[in-house]
Order: C-alpha cells, then structure tokens, then sequence
C-alpha cells in the first residue's frame, strides 16, 4: 500500500486563505478515489484558531511533545480527524498558531520552521511513516530540507521520498542569513543548502532537496523556467528541471456545483439554464443594481494587484461600461485599485457594483449571476477562478498565460472552444476579446450553447489525479 502525507499551512474546509487550501482540500480525495485500497492518504496542518469548532469536538488527541528548534523546545500536540477517507492530523502550538490571520507575522519564518519540525517529529509518534512527503509551497519547504539534512541518517526515515509543490513562484520564503542558526536550525556548514543571492531562501532548499518538483501547470513549468516568472529562482529550476513538471489543477466539482450549491437562489445545470436567470436577477437587486436579466453582467472575483490583470481592467473599465454592461467587482488588494474601483461605482452606480471583500459565500453569487468572467492575468500559475466560473456559466474571457493557457481555449479554436483568450498583455487586447464576448452574448442562442459547452468542460480532479500517480508518486 501506498501511503502519502500531504504536508501544508492551509486546507478546505478548516482554514484557507486562497487556492492552496482548495487544492489540500480537494487532491488528496481525488487521489484517494482513484488508488482506492492502495493507497493511505493523509494531510498535516496546523492547528489554527480559524478551524471552526464543529471540527474540534472530532477530533481525537493522539499524542504531545517537545519540539527542538535551535535553541528552543516547544510544545506541540497532534490531533487527527478522518473527514470522507482521509485522516488529518493537526499540529497544535496556541503561541504560534492562535493569531488572527493564517499569515503576516512578524515571526512567520519561525512558525512554519517550528511546523516543518513537527511534522517530522511526530511521524515517528503516531505510528505513520510515509513512502512519499509532498510538501506544498515555502512555508512547507523545510521539512523536504529538515528529512535530508537532520532525518536522513535515522533508519525510520530512510526510505521516505520528497515531493515538492510550487503553487506560486513568487512567494518563496525569504529571509536574513543572519538568523539561519538561531531560527531555522541550520548550522553554517550547511548553509549552501539554503542561502540563493544573500539571503536564506527556503523554496529554493527543497528544490533542491526534493526528488521531485512540480507545479500546478504544464504551462507554468516551462514559464518559471525564466527570469520573466521565476522571481528569480530560474538558475536553481534549470539546474533541477529533470525533476519538474506540471499538472494541471482541478476543482472540487462536488462542492462547485450549481444544481446543488445551498449558496444560491436558484439551482440550474447546463441541461436547464432557467435558474442562472433568477441567480442573475437576485444577484443584481443584492448589490443594488438594477434587475435587468437581458444586460450582460461582468465579473471580477480576484486580488486587486497588477499581476492579476487589475491595471488592464482598469484601463479599459470606461470603455467596456459605456457598452450597456454590468460590472461587478470582488476582492481586496492594493489601496490604489480599491479606491479606483470605489470611485467607479460612484461614478457608474447603476452599471458597477464593488465589494472589498474576502467573501467565499458572495463569490458563489456572483459566478452563478455572471455572463462574462475577467481573468486577464499577467502571470497565473494555474488559476482556479476561470474554473469555477465556468462550473456556474460565466464564460472566461482570459490572458494565454499558465494555467489559464492550459485551461481555456478560445472559441475560435479549429474544434471548438471555452472562452475568450488573448496573448499581448495590453488593454487594447483586452478591449478586443471583451467586445468579443459582447458580440456572442448578443446572439442568445449561440450564446446559452457556449454557456452549456462551458459548464461542461471536465475540470475535475480526475485526470489530474491519474497524472500525480503516474508522474509524481510512481517511485520505485
């Protein structure tokens, strides 16, 4: 039997910030479906105080112990919780773990450096050694570091092999050299291990240390590969590239589905579109715009900063409002771009709806009223948005980069296609495939039978999963 230990600093549903914990929560039970019996699949997280207390009073305690770190020895107990076949162990430190967001302290490289410790620590405590550890994104990245470098030698461990997952390239755990000893725990003579141009970098050491790297694309694999997307780390993954790949992310398609999701007011399918309407009208009455089912509505669902694609729709906002359009705009991001979007509701209050906001039950909203889904990102690892978009009918209009390349294909495609697509990052190719998409929206006929080819694109992680078993976990 094949046993796997998902380690990562988020998961759906117990504590999430972004796509990471859509994937740790939805991956490791596509896996689980498709190597059945063969497989024990687990998941190790923090234990933060956002995990809700319906999930607390199942768990069960298994153990508690010290933790070595430098200098410190901290305490840390382990509980577990089986959720629908997986098993979720919780690693519980109030001091490090009970703060009021999952991340932005001023310590954050001493919490995850302490976590990546106990994960290790607690293996050999609740009677589960993995044959593969596949750590997810830098604030994991020590314990593929922390198993070659302090475990390695211990017979236990041995035979563990190290997966590594990149889900954005541009956060990669960055810190002074100065504290390397006192923080992480690495003595000077193997400081090489982690030090990339100065500093301590903590995604670069379990790229190198990991047996495999992957990423959430096939498109993103080769475009980190560059200095235009690797924020620098592109000497260490040419170095490395024999051990990278991609595969593509999927969704939870149980959860993203419109003809059950209990979010919205009406449940449709692509087999009966009746629904999407009455989505449409309540969603315009909730943010105050007025209920016309016939003008086509846009969305935004996104962090307002410039790699999104935010500058592009900004430019271009004017422009595409002044087409009889509805603009709905949510998420939280640079001041600049909040208070943009704030002035164009003032100015536009019967065409734009804006709402700063992280507001997962809002979001479901407005992807179920939506025609039309901007997505013009200047870079994007893989994307979950232009998925779930496409679950509830709102046809993507998308940049050709990362997984948004891998994901949408333009309807102009030879056999046939999912959205609108353009590849110059510029407002006027923006501009282009929106009027574009205003155009077939315009013919309602053409347009419900793209809206239906849309819902039905298989973005499940059903593929996906066969991939990970046949490129990542196929050790021998």
């Amino acid at each position: 039997m094949k046993k796997i230990l998902f380690v990562a600093s988020e998961c759906v549903p117990f504590a999430s910030s972004g796509g990471l914990g859509d994937v740790i929560g939805s991956l490791p039970g596509a896996l689980k479906k498709e190597y059945g019996d063969k497989a024990d699949i687990r998941v190790m997280l923090p234990l933060y105080a956002q995990v809700g207390e319906s999930f607390r009073v199942r768990m069960r305690q298994l153990c508690h112990f010290d933790v070595p770190l430098a200098w410190r020895r901290q305490y840390c107990g382990v509980l577990s919780l089986e959720k629908d076949g997986i098993t979720y162990y919780f690693l519980d430190n109030e001091y490090y773990f009970k703060r009021q967001s999952l991340y932005g302290s001023f310590d954050d490289g001493e919490r995850y450096a302490f976590f990546c410790r106990a994960v290790l620590e607690s293996l050999q405590r609740i009677d589960f050694m993995p044959d593969v550890l596949h750590a997810h994104d830098w604030q994991s990245a020590l314990t593929v570091v922390y198993l070659k470098y302090k475990y390695g030698l211990v017979p236990e461990y041995s035979g563990v092999k190290t997966v590594f997952t990149i889900h954005n390239i541009q956060y990669q755990g960055i810190y002074d050299m100065a504290i390397l000893g006192d923080v992480f725990d690495i003595p000077n003579s193997d400081a090489e291990v982690l030090e990339y141009d100065g500093c301590i970098n903590l995604m670069k050491g379990a790229i190198v240390c990991a047996d495999k790297v992957s990423t959430v694309s096939p498109t993103y694999a080769k475009e980190i590969l560059s200095p235009q997307f690797s924020h620098g780390l592109h000497y260490v993954l040419e170095q490395h590239k024999g051990k990278l790949c991609g595969i593509l992310n999927g969704i939870d398609t149980a959860y993203y589905d419109p003809s059950s999701d209990p979010e919205l007011y009406a449940h449709y399918s692509a087999r009966s579109l009746k629904g999407k309407r009455a989505d449409k009208e309540e969603l315009q009455k909730l943010l105050g715009l007025p209920a016309k089912s016939d003008t086509p509505l846009l969305a935004v669902i996104s962090r307002l900063v410039d790699h999104k694609g935010i500058d592009l729709i900004a430019l271009a906002a004017d422009d595409i409002i002044r087409k009889d359009v509805q603009l709905v705009v949510l998420g939280t991001g640079d001041s600049y771009y909040e208070q943009f979007f704030r002035g164009l509701a003032e100015k536009y209050p019967r065409n734009v709806a804006v709402r700063l906001a992280f507001d997962k039950s809002l979001a479901k909203k407005i992807y179920a009223g939506a025609d039309i889904f901007l997505m013009p990102s200047r870079s994007e690892p893989c994307g979950l948005a232009q998925m779930i978009a496409s679950r509830y009918g709102a046809v993507p209009v998308v940049r050709e980069t990362g997984g948004l390349y891998d994901s949408i294909r333009d309807i102009g495609c030879p056999d046939g296609g999912n959205g609108y697509t353009f590849a110059p990052y510029s407002v006027w190719e923006l501009y282009q495939s929106v009027m574009r998409a205003l155009e077939g929206y315009s013919h309602s006929e053409t347009w419900k039978s793209l809206v239906k080819t849309v819902m039905k694109w298989d973005f499940s992680w059903k593929k996906s999963a066969k991939q990970y078993i046949k490129q990542i976990y196929n050790f021998k």
